[in-house]
């Protein structure tokens, strides 16, 4: 039997936001099921937290935030002017990304 199926590719995206945009760039983020993690950080690079999104994907089908959750990003936000988030995808190829090997 031949696996139809496509193989599902791993994106890492890198975007900056001002620190009072953080909680709503996440929760927005949090909802688009392609997402699986972020990673924050001050705009030089220092981490701040790393968390898996597709957990929370998992529990119900539906994205919800935790409160701790939020108020560790609004702790970050208060503290960071900038932020770097890192978002890290998961995309399905179209028929024009196939490469030859």
């Amino acid at each position: 039997m031949q696996d139809d199926k496509k193989p599902e590719r791993t994106v890492w995206e890198e975007i900056e936001v001002a620190g009072n945009q953080l909680v709503d760039r996440v929760k927005e983020l949090a909802q688009e099921g392609s997402v699986r993690q972020l990673r924050i950080s001050s705009a030089g690079g220092d981490p701040f937290v790393e968390a898996p999104l597709n957990l929370s994907l998992v529990v119900s089908g539906v994205v919800v935030l935790a409160a701790p959750w939020l108020a560790v990003l609004g702790v970050i936000a208060g503290l960071a002017t900038r932020v770097k988030v890192e978002i890290e995808r998961v995309e399905e190829p179209d028929e024009g990304d196939k490469k030859d090997k």
